[in-house]
């Protein structure tokens, strides 16, 4: 198949070409949108990550291309209408999984930086100064950490957190036998979020988690709580969130998505002015540890993604069964 890659940097380039099963790709680095859907015409098929805009409008355009397969290299679905692809025969398939312990991984590692303070100690001692002034953290055993959402990422992290000796409060649709075998205690997201020294969100973005944290969640936690983020920015309020930085309720915020970042993240702005409010009051509190969509970025996450991505475009044009398809 013909296959027009959007949203493409170096490392995408290395793997998908790496792991190519035989199709014709040609690499964009423009993010999908109403501007650049044009580049579409002439391929049978868009391969698209999440930060990539589909929606009626962009779907529309893409089937007068003659697209009919949009293949994200993602687990996230968020960013297309599904209603209005199926509407006009287009087929969806991702990534349902790859590699779920990166982005857990990356989660404690927010967790453990923003605790320990090991970024500021960094710059410290690379400047002469060894003081351990300001650089208190805070056992992570024995503290109750809320898991919302408990798929294959949520778990990886139960498992980690079960190692740190913490007590795990989880909200999820579904619970999992499993994890409540391991001791993880399920409860409504109200119960989960109350008196919790850790959030931690892993579950998808959807019409009923969009600003799940907000200003009546966030006075569930306990007083100067720690709230992680490596789902999708939506699922907080932003503004609800700096507010309670501000005023202390909320003591750290590690994110590693934001609810504007498609403007922002995977691109060098250093030399520019950066004009979203919002993020560059976050940079300031010294409290705030942001990276840019980086949790799933490891080696082998990445291997993960551009085979199943192959995968996903082999079954559809060999009509076999499409077990990641969206919106069936």
């Amino acid at each position: 198949m013909k296959i027009a890659v959007f949203n493409t940097y170096q490392y995408d380039k290395e793997y998908l070409n790496r792991f190519n099963t035989g199709h014709e790709l040609s690499f964009f680095n423009a993010r999908l949108d109403l501007q650049t859907v044009n580049l579409s015409k002439g391929f049978d098929c868009i391969c698209i990550f999440v930060n990539d805009r589909v929606d009626a409008e962009v779907l529309i355009e893409l089937a007068k291309n003659g697209i009919k397969l949009i293949v994200l290299r993602c687990a996230g679905f968020n960013n297309v209408d599904i209603e209005k692809a199926k509407e006009l025969g287009i087929v969806v398939l991702r990534v349902p999984t790859y590699s779920p312990e990166a982005v857990a991984e990356h989660a404690m590692a927010l967790i453990l930086t923003l605790d320990r303070k090991t970024h500021k100690a960094y710059n410290r001692v690379r400047e002469g100064n060894f003081s351990l002034e300001k650089l208190m953290g805070f056992n992570l055993h024995q503290r109750k950490v809320a898991v919302i959402g408990t798929g294959h990422i949520g778990q990886a992290f139960c498992r980690i957190l079960k190692g740190f000796g913490c007590q795990i409060g989880a909200y999820d649709l579904f619970p999992s036998e499993e994890m409540e075998a391991i001791g993880v205690k399920y409860g409504t997201l109200e119960d989960t979020l109350c008196d919790a020294d850790i959030v931690s969100l892993h579950c998808p973005l959807t019409d009923d988690t969009f600003h799940m944290i907000n200003k009546e969640t966030l006075q569930l936690f306990s007083d100067g709580a720690m709230l992680i983020n490596t789902s999708r920015g939506a699922l907080i309020d932003t503004a609800a969130v700096i507010g309670a930085l501000k005023n202390g309720r909320l003591g750290y915020l590690g994110i590693d998505v934001y609810e504007q970042e498609s403007n922002l993240f995977f691109n060098d702005h250093s030399e520019n002015v950066i004009v979203d409010d919002m993020i560059t009051r976050l940079i300031s509190f010294p409290n705030v540890l942001i990276t840019s969509h980086q949790g799933f970025f490891t080696k082998e996450a990445m291997e993960q993604i551009a085979t199943v991505t192959f995968q996903n475009v082999d079954a559809f044009e060999k009509q076999m069964p499409l077990v990641n398809r969206v919106g069936v």
